[in-house]
């Protein structure tokens, strides 16, 4: 019998890391900014809460006017006034616990709209589900084991072999998350494809009655999913999308209570620091500089731009740190404007939008005719996830 060092180890490829194909998906009922007020007010019976109902009013529309290109237009959500009215206790200040009542809505829900974000990717990337090796599914909703990713599985009929791996209650930054550990995965299991997956319902985790603490959330977050298909070494009948170059984790210093978020029995209560967009913007810079130096490159404007949009404060403070261009940040604004903050899904949608506004506008390549980008996640921590990314050219 021969030593454990004769024993071979698995291939690594020895290609980049590159996305395949892109899905997403939301609940089928759309809320207008517009009229939100009234109908979050009306559903959790608080209307006789006429100072907070005031106040909710100028804070959505804050989002809606503040600035034309920042302004939030829509958001998909699955509570509606019917789920409320089987699940009285979800709006009930006074009420003990939802937790259960929550948790058994997203047992149902999150794998599903992670399914048919998931399906949309492997229909677009064309190749049998079989040849999918590797699953890693991300959600700060869904608790309970066995987790989504493993009900996800089971729903779409992948192989009881493939490897799964979960991320739970990682905050905004998700999707960087998602694609650094994806970029691992492909890059050392030669001939893997791995099928990426974060699914968010805040809705059914983070919706409670109105009061002084939870205003802002209530006026951002949505519900939504992204899927991708990562693998190296694409064969001829794939096509790529971006390349993963590069992902780095930073944590910004003495900012762990900036943004919070605490599961208790009324679900999953959140905290936002008003000073979280001036803490990201005076740090991001540095960041930058760390993740490109390798690349040569320290031109802002000379790179196309995927940062999570955690609000309208967060893009504009950004942009003028940096003092980029006003279209820089286009792809970021359109998705919050159509979709609002989905957690850790919001950068698969906006690198879906990149891609889609890039082929209808005629550009070379994949990132609006430019060859380098980033992708950026903000979260808990402070937490940001920096992927850099290298466009593909664009069959016209």
């Amino acid at each position: 019998m021969g030593s454990i060092s004769d024993i071979p180890m698995g291939e690594k490829s020895n290609g980049r890391a590159t996305i395949l194909a892109i899905g997403t998906a939301n609940p089928p009922n759309e809320f207008s900014q517009a009229d939100f007020p009234d109908h979050y007010f009306r559903i959790t019976n608080s209307q006789h809460l006429t100072h907070l109902h005031t106040k909710f009013k100028r804070l959505c529309m804050l989002f809606n006017s503040l600035r034309e290109k920042s302004m939030i237009k829509k958001r998909y959500l699955h509570v509606t006034e019917e789920v409320f009215k089987q699940n009285p206790e979800m709006c009930d200040p006074n009420a003990i616990a939802s937790l259960t009542a929550r948790q058994a809505i997203l047992a149902t829900e999150v794998p599903k709209l992670g399914k048919e974000a998931a399906e949309k990717a492997i229909e677009e990337w064309g190749q049998p589900k079989s040849k999918i090796t590797h699953v890693i599914f991300a959600t700060n909703s869904f608790v309970d084991t066995p987790a989504a990713d493993q009900y996800m599985v089971m729903l779409l009929g992948l192989s009881p072999s493939v490897k799964r791996f979960v991320l739970r209650q990682v905050g905004c930054h998700a999707g960087g998350t998602l694609l650094r550990i994806a970029m691992a995965m492909a890059e050392n299991y030669r001939g893997s494809r791995v099928l990426v997956v974060c699914a968010e319902m805040s809705s059914a985790i983070c919706w409670q009655s109105p009061d002084e603490t939870n205003l802002v959330p209530h006026t951002l977050f949505s519900d939504g999913a992204g899927a991708l298909i990562v693998g190296a070494n694409p064969i001829s009948d794939e096509q790529p999308i971006f390349r993963l170059m590069s992902a780095e984790q930073n944590t910004i210093p003495n900012t762990e209570g900036a943004i919070q978020a605490r599961l208790r029995e009324v679900g999953l209560v959140g905290e936002i620091r008003p000073d979280v967009p001036l803490l990201i913007s005076k740090n991001i810079g540095n960041i930058l500089i760390d993740s490109f130096k390798q690349f040569g490159i320290n031109d802002w404007n000379s790179i196309f731009w995927v940062p999570h949009p955690g609000g309208p404060a967060i893009l504009d403070q950004i942009e003028a740190q940096l003092e980029l261009k006003t279209a820089k940040l286009n792809a970021s604004r359109h998705v919050l404007s159509e979709f609002g903050n989905m957690w850790g899904a919001t950068v698969i949608f906006i690198l879906d939008e990149m891609r889609k506004k890039s082929f209808k506008e005629g550009k070379a390549t994949t990132g609006e005719g430019l060859d380098w980008g980033v992708l950026i996640g903000f979260g808990p921590g402070l937490t940001v996830e920096t992927v850099v990314l290298q466009s593909v050219p664009l069959v016209i």
